[in-house]
């Protein structure tokens, strides 16, 4: 079995190989620092699953997730996050991912994610089925960020963590007048008028 664990952090990545050793002692597991390795490292091989950071330094997981699953829609990719499953998880899993795990409960959870991926199955947690039930039955007021395409979740995100348009173009590999545009959309949409709004919403809302 092939894997590839993508995680800014080194501590974060040592751990979870541990994890996956454990339960897998024969599993050939490869490591990423940031979505550009991944992406490139996922390209240039043939892997069974891979384990990804949602926020990593330039493109973020979530972009990652996308470029991955249209070259290899049948490869499981699970999403880790230091976020509550209630501002990602839904998202997430409409991008493609097979599973979402909180690195808080990641050292539980990341074996039994692993059996139902590798069994062609998604890894939902009961607080993420909670949640889907939610939005389905429509007991749910939608979060104003749920607005957002998922390129323009990227740009809020970026935006609400301090990078200035051209930072966020050259992150993105887009211009600056197409950022420039995404974020007049994220203003209108979330009815807000300056980067400060925004960045104060996602604190709020935990989203950086």
């Amino acid at each position: 079995m092939k894997v590839i664990i993508a995680d800014d952090h080194s501590i974060v990545r040592k751990g979870l190989r541990q994890i996956l050793q454990e339960e897998y002692p024969f599993a050939e597991i490869e490591e990423a620092s940031n979505a550009e390795d991944l992406i490139s490292k996922t390209m240039s091989g043939t892997w069974d699953v891979v384990i990804t950071d949602l926020s990593m330094p330039g493109r973020s997981g979530l972009d990652a997730l996308r470029q991955i699953r249209e070259a290899f829609p049948k490869l499981p990719v699970l999403v880790l996050s230091m976020h509550p499953e209630d501002q990602y998880a839904i998202r997430v899993l409409k991008a493609g991912a097979s599973g979402y795990l909180n690195k808080d409960t990641a050292q539980d959870e990341l074996v039994q994610a692993m059996r139902k991926v590798l069994a062609g199955k998604k890894y939902i947690s009961s607080r993420v089925a909670e949640q889907m039930a939610d939005v389905i039955e429509g007991n749910t007021e939608g979060a104003l960020h749920e607005l957002l395409s998922d390129r323009e979740f990227d740009v809020l995100k970026m935006l609400a963590g301090g990078k200035s348009v051209s930072e966020i173009a050259a992150a993105l590999s887009l211009s600056s007048t197409t950022v420039s545009t995404y974020r007049a959309r994220i203003l209108e949409k979330m009815k807000m008028k300056s980067n400060a709004d925004l960045t104060r919403y996602a604190l709020e809302n935990k989203l950086i």
